[in-house]
């Protein structure tokens, strides 16, 4: 149990909730704490699924004084006074004009002084998670039990914290490169949360090989490919080059994944810095303008790798030994020029694809925060006796954050995040056909060897189906490829250890 000096400096009120957290959080009834408890516990008492884990294993660090993997009684107690000591003095920095409660003006100034700028609206959204008697101000106890559970005082990391509960445009979106904390570059995360990313395409990229050089093998050879639908021309590239053939051109597939990761990250870093004022955070605007910059850079510098993952995954058996053999044979017979053939057609889809797929990813995300806050304002459950009022006082204290403004978990986000990049696909589809035969042409053939001539000549020949070639495959390896990146990069994440958000 907690020492009498401790129990003493608690007011009753503060024994008694404790008391009454511990119990809640003990779900053996042993009076220990282990991790895998803590963990549960807070993802009952309200803490998002995607928290819960890091809030666990940090509330464990700072508690476990004898590093015994569990919070004795004592231990909680003594964490969790000195953690509402420190949430004390975070509330009076914050409180500027000291009358007991925080305002929209004095969280907006706090915010600005640590590079954050967000607007009144945005404030409110904050305000409104934390103020339960609909002041729009917060007082001690709303700020206290806002943030009893999470591990930390510090207002860097409640910033953070808002930024994932609140859903407050500070710079987080997936439609452009990763976006990473300075604690994260210091630590070292970044890298890894960098080859995990590239663990999960390569392997995502080798599962769904063969949809996607059939793909290819439908985009460059057009009708005549395509009389015998996707399982005629599946036989067709069994039948030429076996089991083994499925996957050609997959080896630079992968192979490309780490040059073009680095550099559209390094290049995203120095946009970020044009495009913004210091100290600013990124808008829309200059996520979509910075995020699509960075893509053609990176596409610019890995571009020779494109054309050869394309005439690899289209050869016939014996023709090429190897990817340095298919780069020699292109350079002796087509020169270096070969290297960037369909390069326009490949930068200008760049922007449609990258502006629908961010306007798509971000309505479908508000779709879905309006849709949960109607949900959780119907299904507010009611308080029937004594026992129910205790553990909705608990569960209230931790869930009131989410009332109006639901945090998407990763599998919204990651599903918001399929759909929208299928939609900006579909729209930029014909410039990717149009490439990657141009890609292909090994000889210029009169009047098709320029993007426009292409484009009138499919439409010609093929009408506005002909631009769609190949598109049935690519969208069938959708879903697997989105199931597949997610698990690898849990698992590599998880191996690296980097926490989960």
């Amino acid at each position: 149990m907690a020492s009498t000096r401790e129990l003493h400096e608690l007011s009753a009120e503060e024994e008694e909730q404790f008391t009454k957290l511990f119990k809640r959080l003990d779900a053996s009834g042993d009076g220990r704490i282990d991790f895998e408890e803590l963990r549960e516990g807070l993802k009952k008492l309200g803490v998002h699924s995607d928290q819960a884990e890091k809030h666990a294993q940090e509330i464990l660090k700072k508690s476990d004084k004898d590093d015994d993997e569990e919070i004795e009684f004592a231990e909680f107690v003594k964490y969790m006074s000195e953690h509402q000591r420190k949430l004390k003095l975070t509330f009076d920095k914050l409180d500027k004009n000291k009358d007991g409660r925080i305002d929209t003006e004095e969280i907006i100034e706090a915010l600005r002084g640590l590079g954050v700028h967000i607007d009144k609206s945005e404030a409110n959204k904050i305000m409104k998670s934390m103020d339960k008697d609909g002041t729009l101000t917060v007082d001690w106890d709303e700020w206290r039990e806002y943030l009893l559970l999470h591990p930390s005082a510090d207002l860097k990391d409640i910033v953070r914290y808002w930024r994932h509960t609140v859903s407050i445009d500070i710079g987080e979106n997936l439609c452009v490169p990763d976006e990473f904390t300075e604690e994260e570059k210091v630590t070292g995360m970044w890298w890894r949360q960098l080859v995990a990313g590239g663990t999960a395409g390569a392997v995502s990229r080798t599962c769904t090989a063969p949809l996607d050089r059939l793909k290819v093998l439908l985009q460059v050879h057009g009708a005549n490919q395509a009389r015998g639908g996707i399982m005629g021309s599946f036989q067709q590239m069994l039948k030429e080059g076996g089991v083994k053939g499925l996957w050609r051109g997959n080896g630079m597939n992968v192979l490309k994944i780490a040059p073009e990761s680095a550099i559209k990250f390094m290049a995203y870093e120095r946009l970020k810095k044009l495009f913004t004022r210091e100290g600013q955070s990124l808008g829309v605007v200059e996520r979509f303008c910075s995020g699509s910059l960075a893509g053609m850079i990176s596409q610019t510098s890995i571009y020779p790798m494109e054309v050869l993952k394309t005439r690899l995954a289209i050869r016939k058996t014996g023709q090429y030994s190897g990817m340095w053999d298919c780069a020699v044979k292109i350079y002796q017979r087509e020169g270096l020029r070969a290297f960037y053939k369909g390069y326009i057609p490949n930068i200008l889809g760049v922007l449609p694809y990258a502006g629908i797929d961010l306007c798509i990813y971000e309505t479908l995300k508000i779709m879905w925060v309006q849709h949960s806050e109607r949900w959780l304002r119907r299904n507010e459950p009611q308080e029937t006796d004594d026992d129910e009022k205790e553990d909705g006082t608990l569960k209230n204290m931790y869930l009131a954050k989410n009332k109006n403004q639901p945090n998407p978990g990763v599998m919204v986000l990651l599903a918001c995040g399929t759909i929208s990049s299928t939609c900006g696909q579909l729209a930029s589809y014909p410039l990717a056909l149009i490439r990657t035969r141009l890609q292909a042409q090994t000889t210029p053939i009169p009047g098709r060897d320029t993007m426009v001539g292409l484009f009138q000549g499919i439409l010609k020949d093929e009408g506005l189906r002909g631009l769609y070639r190949g598109i049935a495959p690519n969208f069938m390896k959708v879903a697997p490829a989105v199931s597949i990146s997610y698990v690898v990069y849990e698992k590599t994440r998880s191996a690296l250890g980097v926490n989960s958000k």
